[in-house]
């Protein structure tokens, strides 16, 4: 199969490529695409150097996949582009997420709802993933009314930029001596500003999550979310509390999260076994734990996620919505 990776050279576009290697994806020819200055570089991919090509040569080579990881303008410009050259496009940027007339996929939760009609299929933002990856089944078992979420966001989501932010202070620098993308220092900080702000007082990430929830799971859910940078490497945490319509047992809300594909229970606090983004890095499930009933409210429940926001909240739900397609037979096995 013909496969070209648009964003090739950055944080995403790099965790594509290992993905694809480490599924066995079946790749005959690569196309890595970036911009022109990395254009000629040379990258390896399952063993091979390849050269960086231009989005014009990849699709006049015509490939069978895209997966793009290059922001919202060039998806914008771009995934039409390839689409019209007969190549099933994967996005992960925001660009076609609320497109009535696209897919917002996370293949565990509805990934029946692509057709062979579809050839550009959004990727849902990070911290939508690993939330809605535990709270799907739920919803199906206790009807999920409202969701109030809190997430701590590492720079790793912000790109290689935000790292070498977070590395310069971290070796004495002090702000103004390197170039910075936060606002403010990110290192011994918490900034609870993710994307730009909104007339609403909430950011873009924010709304991301309520609108991108309502899109893949249920528009009748009521979503409050609350965003915040950390200064982690990478992982994304959230605190997630829950009102469902009916009741629920812990017992039983543990049994449907353990049994659940993609997620990994880790709730036994007597003995400090909890999720942490330390052990989530380089990982493509989603830890689940510090399962508790909120009294507060009737059929109340909080819990703790933690995912790689780089592989299962970009490349890793990325390439597994490409291995839908193959298993669907959209795309061809070799």
């Amino acid at each position: 199969m013909k496969v070209a990776v648009v964003g090739a050279t950055g944080l995403v576009g790099t965790r594509m490529l290992e993905v694809l290697a480490e599924r066995n994806f079946p790749v005959t020819e690569l196309f890595p695409v970036a911009s022109a200055k990395s254009v000629g570089r040379r990258i390896t991919f399952n063993g091979k150097e390849w050269t960086v090509v231009s989005a014009e040569d990849a699709i006049a080579a015509k490939p069978d996949l895209a997966l793009f990881s290059a922001g919202a303008s060039a998806s914008k410009e771009l995934a039409p582009k390839f689409a019209a050259a007969g190549c099933r496009v994967v996005d992960n940027s925001s660009c076609w997420r609320m497109d009535p007339d696209k897919k917002l996929v996370v293949p565990e939760i509805n990934g029946n709802v692509i057709t062979e009609n579809d050839y550009i299929i959004a990727n849902p933002n990070c911290s939508t993933i690993q939330m809605l990856m535990p709270l799907a089944p739920l919803h199906r078992a206790y009807k999920i009314k409202r969701i109030v979420v809190s997430t701590y966001q590492s720079v790793t989501g912000t790109g290689y930029k935000a790292l070498d932010q977070m590395e310069a202070e971290r070796s004495g620098k002090k702000w103004g001596e390197y170039p910075a993308v936060y606002p403010y220092p990110i290192d011994e900080n918490i900034l609870p500003h993710i994307d730009s702000f909104l007339e609403s007082g909430y950011t873009k990430e924010e709304m991301k999550m309520v609108n991108e929830t309502h899109k893949i799971l249920d528009e009748n859910i009521a979503v409050s979310a609350t965003t915040v940078r950390v200064p982690v490497k990478g992982g994304h945490s959230e605190s997630v509390n829950i009102e469902f319509e009916k009741d629920f047992t812990l017992e039983d809300v543990r049994r449907i999260i353990s049994e659940t594909p993609g997620c990994v229970l880790q709730d036994d606090p007597a003995h400090n076994i909890y999720p942490m983004p330390l052990f989530a890095w380089g990982k493509d499930e989603v830890f689940v734990g510090r399962i508790r009933r909120d009294d507060s409210v009737k059929y109340g429940l909080n819990l703790w996620c933690v995912a790689d926001n780089l592989r299962k909240g970009a490349a890793t739900n990325a390439v597994q919505i490409a291995l839908y397609l193959i298993e669907r037979g959209f795309l061809p096995k070799e």
